[in-house]
């Protein structure tokens, strides 16, 4: 037994792929999914500290899942006014988006529907869907033709989960197109709005008016606003079902008042400094014009460039590493083989000399 695990490791290791936790280096960030600053910004920061000197009893534990004790006041509060920020009916918070997909994709379909997934939906659908009785289909990356034949195909209810932003690709779904095909099949559209939140306001579904359209959206707290935290936007149907058959929901230790908290002070803070998100903008610009050949969008935090050989990769992450910049190399199985990437995150607080020593470090280094 102990062999089978020392060789899966050995083949890891020999093709520089190994995953190993490290400290976090004092170096610039180009790694992280703080894209506007917040886990970082010292006026954010103040603003929590002077609230918990106010009510410092919002540090304690939750002491339990949402059914016995951890549901507390704050989290009530919290999501209601989430509903009424995003104009949905209904919010329900999780731990992490981890958790919220895991609950929604193992709890909902029954063993009759069908599943619809893009090719590059995040691991955690892909897993929620292991759980779940349901058919699981995937289509083409945000090919809407293949789309559409398999929603023609499908049997029962049908879900159709994307994301709005990719995470590994940094392009994002053509959510109008899809939101049309779903309706078209009566399909229940699931859109994973992680890394667009913040970054395009409340996200891209609430920015295109689409929330009529959408089954539910996933938003969550730990990337844009760096804190922690996810929500289910949803109606009060889905909710109620979720609370009561969502076994990751069900018997997950609630997290305390201070996240909470801190996530209804990041939405104000958000709201009262537009310039994060103009000043990410900027940056995403002026990384674009040195003409990184990378496969993301124009307007896309994440910015990937395809290094289709494992060791070519790590030697271009650490060259970048010992001048001080901090990237993240992705690796097959991550991403499909022949696909490795270097993941490159841009923040609104990156300077103009690191990211002009970033990109033209690639270009000397590859080549380009």
């Amino acid at each position: 037994m102990y062999n089978t695990w020392e060789k899966r490791l050995l083949q890891r290791k020999e093709s520089a792929s190994l995953r190993k936790l490290s400290i976090n280096a004092s170096e610039t960030d180009f790694l992280s999914n703080d894209y506007l600053g917040m886990a970082r910004n010292k006026v954010f920061h103040k603003m929590m500290l002077e609230t918990i000197q106010s009510d410092p009893k919002i540090l304690a534990g939750s002491t339990g899942s949402r059914l016995i004790s951890g549901h507390s006041a704050e989290v009530h509060e919290t999501e209601s006014i989430l509903a009424q920020k995003h104009r949905t009916e209904s919010a329900l918070l999780f731990t992490s988006g981890y958790a919220a997909n895991l609950t929604l994709f193992s709890c909902l379909p029954q063993r009759q529907d069908t599943i619809i997934v893009d090719e590059y939906i995040h691991r955690s659908v892909h897993d929620g869907c292991v759980m779940s009785k349901a058919i699981k289909w995937k289509f083409r990356h945000n090919n809407l033709e293949d789309l559409e034949a398999k929603l023609k195909r499908a049997r029962g209810l049908c879900f159709v989960a994307v994301e709005s932003l990719y995470s590994m690709e940094g392009d994002f779904a053509p959510l109008t197109e899809i939101a049309k095909l779903t309706d078209k099949y009566g399909a229940s559209l699931i859109v994973d709005e992680a890394h667009a939140f913040g970054v395009f306001g409340y996200g891209l579904v609430h920015q295109l008016g689409l929330q009529n359209s959408v089954f539910a959206t996933l938003i969550t707290y730990g990337k844009a606003m760096g804190s922690h935290g996810a929500a289910l936007l949803c109606s009060k149907l889905i909710k109620t079902y979720l609370i009561n058959f969502g076994s990751p929901f069900i018997y997950s230790t609630a997290l305390p008042d201070l996240i909470w908290r801190q996530i209804r002070m990041g939405y104000e803070f958000l709201d009262n400094h537009p310039a994060l998100a103009s000043n990410l903008r900027h940056n995403i610009r002026l990384f674009r014009t040195q003409q990184v050949p990378t496969i993301s969008g124009t307007d896309s935090p994440i910015q990937s460039l395809i290094v289709p050989d494992n060791k070519q990769l790590l030697n271009l992450r650490n060259s970048l590493s010992e001048k001080g910049l901090q990237t993240y190399a992705v690796f097959s199985p991550t991403v499909k083989l022949g696909t490795e990437r270097l993941r490159i995150c841009l923040h609104t607080f990156n300077q103009k000399n690191d990211i002009l020593l970033l990109t033209q470090s690639i270009k000397s280094s590859l080549d380009l």
